[in-house]
């Protein structure tokens, strides 16, 4: 097996009159030789230029062009064509390819020891060069230097119909097949229109498929040079045979197998077998018969002939109807193509005879649900959006959060000053331990509330952190434990004021944090203070005084890790009004209801 990296050169001619030059020559990249050369003589073929072919290879004056670079892909799997062709899939190839004049081409190799280049072979390069059909491969060159003797054909990307039939996962409806069927027909009316005349090996196998899913016939022409100089009846020859057409199967005992226009139409019939049931030929009768003892019973011409087992199923019975007339053990009562193709486009009423056309319609219809799938999956991702928007604002103000969605650098700031709230609640673990849920998780029962910052807010913040704290204790005061209804939650408030610095922490998983000396003195006046009461700094309470609504009392001096004495005070009441919305009181009843069904929401 040859890896893709791997490369050779091979020199390999087509046949072009080129009047005026007396010799045969080969270029390439590489090297240039001389093959040989002598007088031209006319032909008695038709008319000038292209019709002009030499009595021998060193009698005419033509043109060889050399494939610069021909390279062999390693096969990726075993699943191949009888003869040749391709994977759908872009990365399974089941052919050999290489590049002429920038453009990938296949190449089949003729296993042969030389090969005699005379009149006949000439005529039947001239033939299939002169086939140009939507349907049919063109023929490329072919190099007749021994021991490399190839033949250069157009290159069909989407693989062979064989390989579509058996790749479980390209779905066929019957306008795809009928697309299919149609362009066999065709192709095949034209070569028996052409001066090739008759096929002879027309097999699933050798109808390939382009890039613009158009299948075209392939490996026709060429007898002479593709024959092969012996048989040998091996397993791979006899599931040839299994297209052949009963009276052609006594004469393939010798090389080359024997080629009639009626014997295409059997093997047509045969191709519509395996289209209509998607599989091989015969695929019924070869889960219990071997492919010799099948076509020694086709041979037997038994009555009724023996043929493949095919249900009508989805298939247009009209279809199998033809099917029928192709594989008539009568050559004479089988249609000629001409005959098939005005059958078939009546069967093809209702039916896309252009695939392209068909993909189109297809696309067109896709196009349209997926403007409305889009529309939906568009909806649904504002939703999710909205969603991790709001969870977004209710881990970091919305302002950081905003610029941290936009893609913008949140720069560290400096705060003059800001009020800071600290709670926590006494004897919270030894309370936990009474309850009787499991502890899953501790998240601790220390809080902080900020205010004045990211927006700078004058001296408001100190006004709604002292507002807050009141309504808080109050509604701590008045809240019943279920488990423990006699036991009072006692909450420690410590509220300061002062300078901080705030700016986002980490990447991934970003935090809004603050820094500064306030901080630590914002917690150091909830950890000295008593349950149920606010305790507030002097730097507060100088903010406090300018609002005139708030009622404080001295509490004296009090020691702070770091600070030393300071004086601090106890927040008492204000006569500001309540901000909570009318919350009713706690009422002792047999029904359980929602002590406060307005939790508190507090905005920094």
């Amino acid at each position: 097996m040859i890896t893709a990296t791997e490369t050779r050169t091979t020199p390999c001619w087509t046949w072009t009159p080129s009047p005026g030059s007396s010799r045969w020559s080969a270029t390439t990249t590489a090297w240039r030789r001389a093959i040989g050369q002598c007088p031209a003589k006319k032909s008695t073929g038709r008319g000038e230029g292209r019709d002009r072919l030499p009595m021998c290879p060193s009698a005419g004056s033509w043109t060889t062009v050399l494939i610069a670079e021909m390279m062999t892909y390693g096969l990726t799997s075993c699943r191949a064509s009888i003869t040749s062709g391709t994977s759908l899939q872009a990365t399974r190839i089941f052919t050999t390819v290489g590049l002429y004049r920038g453009t990938r081409v296949a190449i089949k190799k003729i296993i042969r020891k030389k090969v005699d280049v005379n009149k006949k072979l000439l005529w039947e390069i001239k033939q299939v060069r002169d086939v140009t059909h939507e349907n049919t491969v063109r023929f490329i060159g072919a190099c007749i230097e021994a021991p490399t003797i190839l033949i250069l054909t157009e290159y069909c990307p989407k693989g062979s119909l064989k390989d579509v039939l058996e790749n479980d996962d390209i779905h066929l409806d019957w306008n795809f097949r009928m697309s299919l069927i149609y362009d066999i027909v065709k192709g095949m009316t034209y070569l028996h229109n052409s001066e090739v005349s008759v096929h002879g090996k027309l097999r699933s196998c050798n109808c390939l498929i382009d890039g613009r899913f158009v299948l075209k016939i392939s490996d026709f022409g060429l007898a002479f040079l593709t024959t092969p100089l012996e048989v040998t009846k091996d397993e791979k020859y006899f599931r040839k045979m299994l297209w052949v057409a009963p009276e052609l199967l006594p004469l393939t005992v010798t090389p080359g197998i024997p080629a009639t226009p009626k014997g295409d139409v059997y093997s047509f019939g045969i191709i519509l077998e395996e289209i209509i049931v998607r599989g091989g030929p015969y695929e019924a009768a070869r889960q219990f018969l071997e492919p010799h003892e099948i076509i020694s019973r086709v041979a037997a011409r038994e009555t009724p002939p023996f043929r493949p087992a095919v249900t009508l199923r989805d298939c247009p019975e009209e279809l199998v109807e033809l099917m029928e007339k192709s594989w008539n053990d009568n050559p004479e009562d089988r249609p000629s193509f001409d005959a098939i193709r005005l059958n078939l486009r009546n069967i093809m009423k209702g039916y896309c005879e252009n695939l392209i056309d068909d993909l189109l319609r297809r696309m067109e219809q896709y196009a349209n649900n997926l403007e409305v799938l889009v529309s939906e999956k568009t909806e649904e991702l504002s939703q999710e959006k909205r969603r991790s928007e709001e969870l977004l604002y209710q881990v970091l103000p919305r302002p950081v959060a905003q610029q941290l969605m936009h893609g913008e650098l949140v720069q560290p700031e400096q705060f003059e000053c800001v009020t800071i709230y600290f709670s926590d609640i006494v004897g919270f673990t030894a309370l936990c331990a009474k309850s009787t849920p499991m502890q899953v998780e501790t998240i601790g029962d220390a809080y902080m509330v900020v205010s004045g910052l990211p927006e700078r807010n004058a001296d408001n913040h100190a006004k709604e952190i002292g507002l807050m704290a009141l309504a808080i204790l109050d509604a701590v005061k008045s809240f019943s434990i279920k488990h423990n209804p006699d036991y009072q939650l006692k909450l420690r408030i410590g509220i300061h004021s002062g300078p901080v610095c705030a700016g986002i922490v980490g990447q991934k998983m970003p935090h809004y944090c603050l820094f500064g000396d306030t901080v630590n003195t914002a917690s150091r006046m909830e950890s000295t203070g008593q349950p149920l009461k606010i305790h507030v700094s002097e730097t507060t309470r100088h903010i406090f005084d300018k609002f005139g609504t708030f009622e404080l009392e001295l509490r004296g001096e009090v020691e702070l890790k770091g600070k030393g004495f300071v004086t601090t005070y106890w927040l008492l009441h204000s006569s500001e009004p309540d901000p909570r919305p009318t919350t009713p009181r706690h009422i002792s009843t047999n029904i359980e209801i929602d002590t406060n069904p307005y939790p508190l929401v507090f905005m920094g």
